[in-house]
């Protein structure tokens, strides 16, 4: 079978001759609009991290998006919409999906939904796969940037590939050496990347923890939420070595080796001679996701070879937190 990889990308529909990328820092929504029809990528704020957004179908612009994060090929994007219209244009909807929608969009919910086999999407983006991962931002500025430029966007994280999802402007300036125009939103809100679920007709299968837990799910729906039954990467997020700092990360930490920074929950009491963080000193699940990529980038210092992190409940939001944790520490190959 011939690799996606070796697909020749086909021109965008919305300009004869892609002009050349603008690399100004900071954009308003209107100039971001216009880098998205001319075939280039824009980093946009969402509520959950900001996003490396480009026409979900343009295959040149989705090109794009890989080549600036470095981001493997077979590794399917999420595709971000404004309204529910312009998702049922992409894929099937069925009464499970309806249900989340009305309760979670928009929001950090991702549904991985069948596509439809005249979605106007590039094949790169669902790494040809029959299903498309679809969500609609709760952040106004995404919202009205899709709106502006007129069509859905592919917005995997504004990182380099496997490094710490960015949570501000600042984070994607810095990632990419300020070769990405950024349309500046503040400070994301949610912090993690959203939870990601395979929606069937009966059945809901949790393919990434995220701010929406599974207890969420099940109330809004009535159907139990189960874990993947292979391997397969159907969604982002599922890479065993991902949100990585430079340094290595130690999980359940009851204290400090040398060399090691120390990052703690709840009022534990990691100390480090290196550099010390609480993601939240009142054991609030909700702010240490908040916090977690941005202290993890704090404690990333020259001479921590290891981040200590203080053990975190996986309670609800927690399952979230521990999964990108975990990915963190992963051996890295």
């Amino acid at each position: 079978m011939k690799l996606i990889l070796d697909l020749m990308a086909k021109p965008c529909q919305t300009t004869a001759m892609k002009e050349p990328r603008d690399n100004t820092h900071f954009v308003k929504i209107e100039q971001a609009a216009r880098i998205l029809r001319a075939g280039h990528v824009v980093a946009m704020p969402t509520e959950t991290v900001y996003g490396l957004a480009g026409d979900a179908a343009c295959d040149e612009a989705v090109l794009e998006i890989f080549e600036t994060k470095a981001r493997p090929r077979f590794n399917p994007l999420i595709v971000h919409c404004a309204d529910v219209d312009m998702v049922k244009n992409l894929a099937t909807f069925p009464d499970l999906a309806q249900k989340l929608a009305k309760q979670f969009w928009p929001g950090p919910l991702t549904m991985v939904l069948p596509k439809r086999a005249d979605a106007p999407i590039s094949d790169l983006v669902t790494a040809g796969l029959n299903t498309i991962a679809i969500r609609m931002p709760k952040h106004e500025l995404a919202r009205e940037l899709i709106k502006t430029a007129g069509f859905p966007v592919a917005a995997p994280s504004a990182n380099p590939s496997g490094k710490l999802s960015p949570t501000t402007a600042q984070h994607v300036l810095e990632g990419f050496g300020g070769q990405v125009p950024v349309v500046d939103g503040g400070a994301a809100k949610e912090g993690v990347e959203s939870t990601i679920v395979a929606v069937g007709d009966d059945q809901l299968v949790l393919l990434r923890p995220g701010t929406i837990s599974r207890a969420q799910l099940t109330a809004a729906t009535k159907v139990p939420v189960l874990d993947p039954q292979d391997k397969t990467i159907k969604a982002p997020g599922m890479l065993l070595s991902h949100y990585a700092p430079n340094a290595a990360v130690r999980l359940n930490a009851v204290k400090c080796e040398e060399g090691e920074a120390a990052l703690n929950f709840g009022g534990s009491k990691l100390t480090s001679a290196m550099a010390t963080l609480d993601l939240s000193p009142a054991g609030d699940l909700a702010e240490a996701a908040r916090n977690l990529f941005s202290f993890l980038r704090k404690l990333d210092q020259p001479g921590v070879g290891t981040i200590a992190v203080a053990p975190i409940p996986e309670d609800g939001l927690g399952e979230a937190i521990n999964d990108r944790l975990r990915r963190a520490a992963a051996d890295r190959g």
